[in-house]
């Protein structure tokens, strides 16, 4: 068997008791970072052998189905939220299913969904982009597609790329338009901050160190088609 455990993205008390239980009672923990993974399973008194799953190395995958096969319970785990969202483990799931090795998913930490709540602009539809490509046309044509379809759109950013990623949104979809910021969110220092693509680049161009994890969502600008679209279908 196969679980897929989400670790918390920052806070460890958001860590659920089944995922607690699960990692208890794997047989092997398998991890994107053995030395992260064995900070979280030392803080909880969970002693267990935890493996490297690495996504691009096929011997890494293989070392991992084998031991599927033998019959063993294994938990993946990534670095932190929930593994195969923009994190790895989902070539290993596949390979799984394929098998017919049996795969459940546990529910519990992403930060997408920790951000999309709190930003309070829809109860609806929303397009993921998780982490661009570092080429920028590339971004630029992912970005302006997914903004294309009405809804708002999501994006990880890393400390060292979020004042390139706002000029890019800048330059792709205008000046003006509307960007929240949610920065290490579950943390003692998380941070919610509401702009323009152009002011919050401006802003964050100024600060002499960049730090912590950034999720960045692009809305619409406000007007009377965002008043109902979640209003209720009078078909039904």
């Amino acid at each position: 068997m196969l679980y897929i455990v989400p670790t918390p993205i920052g806070n460890l008390q958001d860590i659920t008791l089944r995922a607690l239980e699960t990692l208890k009672t794997a047989d092997a923990v398998l991890c994107e970072d053995t030395r992260r993974t064995q900070i979280l399973l030392a803080h909880f008194g969970i002693s267990k052998p935890s493996y490297r799953y690495n996504e691009n190395d096929e011997r890494s995958i293989a070392r991992c189905l084998e031991a599927l096969r033998s019959g063993k319970n294994c938990a993946l785990v990534s670095d932190c939220g929930t593994p195969c969202i923009s994190d790895p483990g989902w070539k290993l799931v596949k390979a799984a299913v394929a098998e017919g090795i049996k795969v459940s998913s546990l529910p519990g930490p992403s930060a997408v969904a920790c951000a999309l709540a709190g930003a309070g602009i829809t109860g609806g539809s929303f397009t993921f982009l998780g982490f661009l490509p570092r080429k920028p046309g590339k971004a630029a044509k992912l970005i302006a597609a997914a903004y294309g379809l009405n809804h708002p759109v999501i994006l990880y950013e890393s400390p060292y790329r979020v004042v390139k990623m706002l000029q890019l949104i800048a330059r792709t979809l205008g000046a003006d338009t509307p960007v929240i910021i949610a920065r290490e969110l579950s943390k003692v220092y998380e941070e919610w901050q509401r702009g323009t693509a152009e002011s919050l680049a401006d802003e964050w161009s100024k600060k002499n160190k960049v730090q912590g994890e950034f999720v960045l969502i692009i809305d619409r600008p406000a007007g009377p088609e965002r008043e109902d679209e979640n209003a209720p279908d009078p078909y039904f």
